[in-house]
């Protein structure tokens, strides 16, 4: 007689939840795989959202002696999640970590309602930590062109083919407006080259979205293809690692922090500050403020609006510096 086959495990099958009962850990496993498949949000912001719940539970466990059930959960006072959030700031964690947490405590709170496994309401009169929105800081035309150029890179002793590989995935990000993620996972029969001018690019909570690609951004990527020693199979990734790998997003960031002493730029010239550039350097020259919003995947135009203030602000600065009646 054949026995009942296993249960497809979860992607989150193995998350464990050191100082909860079982029934919660339970219960944790299933949102956290429903957020995955229902949602489809990102890896990144799933593994942010079980390290959140781990310090949380953790947290409650020595606030409480006992481990954490559902109804320890439901019976929550708004005291408890005051001192959690100040333990929290006490360890140096910022606004923006603690308005993540909140949000996926809540979520979890909604998931346990839905499914009627309690709910945790406290959470919602807890206050939400400010957050002061700081404007993008782009670089100028000119040092974005120079991050880009493998000419930049004189002196460099690692192999030409590297240096042509970085200097393609940065002109991706300001070519089109990439952001590290999406240019790594760019798989070798998708490269842009020759006729070949856009991109079907996934993005946050797996959004696709198409994005052109121009002519030097494609030669650039060429030029790597042409020097990689290593044969990339169709559906393996476009960028590699020294040693044929996944390229690691760490060494694009490296390579930049090198690029910035070599050409005299500013710590806030980072690979993501070339897609703010992307996106101001379009604005300035008379792009639509929607088809902008498209091309960076944004899923509310006041996102992208955050621009206008950025040129704003250049524009002001130029005047400053320039106009005689200014000072």
């Amino acid at each position: 007689m054949t026995g009942a086959a296993p249960d497809t495990p979860t992607p989150f099958s193995s998350f464990v939840l050191p100082g909860a009962d079982a029934a919660f850990a339970a219960e944790v496993r299933r949102w956290l795989t429903a957020l995955a498949s229902e949602r489809r949000l990102s890896d990144h912001t799933l593994t942010a959202y079980g390290r959140d719940l781990k310090q949380f539970v953790t947290f409650l466990q020595g606030h409480f002696g006992e481990p954490v059930s559902l109804a320890l959960f439901a019976a929550l006072a708004p005291a408890d999640l005051r001192s959690f959030l100040a333990s929290r700031r006490a360890a140096g964690v910022e606004s923006r970590s603690l308005l993540r947490a909140l949000a996926g405590l809540r979520s979890f709170a909604r998931f346990l309602e839905k499914h009627g496994k309690g709910s945790a309401s406290v959470l919602a009169l807890v206050q939400t930590p400010k957050i002061a929105r700081s404007l993008p800081k782009p670089v100028s035309p000119a040092a974005a062109r120079d991050m880009t150029q493998t000419e930049s890179r004189a002196g460099d002793t690692r192999a030409p083919w590297i240096l042509a590989r970085d200097a393609a995935v940065l002109a991706l990000l300001y070519g089109s407006g990439l952001r590290i993620s999406e240019a790594l996972a760019i798989r070798r029969r998708e490269a842009p080259i020759g006729a070949i001018d856009q991109l079907t690019v996934t993005g946050k909570g797996r959004k696709t979205r198409m994005t052109p690609v121009i002519q030097p951004v494609r030669q650039a990527i060429e030029a790597y293809l042409e020097l990689c020693p290593y044969p990339l199979p169709p559906d393996g990734p476009l960028f590699v690692g020294a040693k044929g790998g996944p390229l690691s997003p760490r060494i694009i960031q490296l390579c930049v922090e090198q690029l910035r002493g070599a050409l005299g730029l500013p710590e806030t010239a980072t690979p993501h500050a070339l897609r703010h550039s992307f996106a101001t350097h379009l604005l300035s020259r008379g792009g639509d403020l929607r088809s902008i919003q498209e091309l960076l995947g944004h899923a509310s135009l006041s996102t992208t609006q955050i621009y206008t203030a950025v040129d704003t602000t250049r524009l002001m600065d130029a005047w400053r510096n320039a106009h005689p009646r200014a000072s």
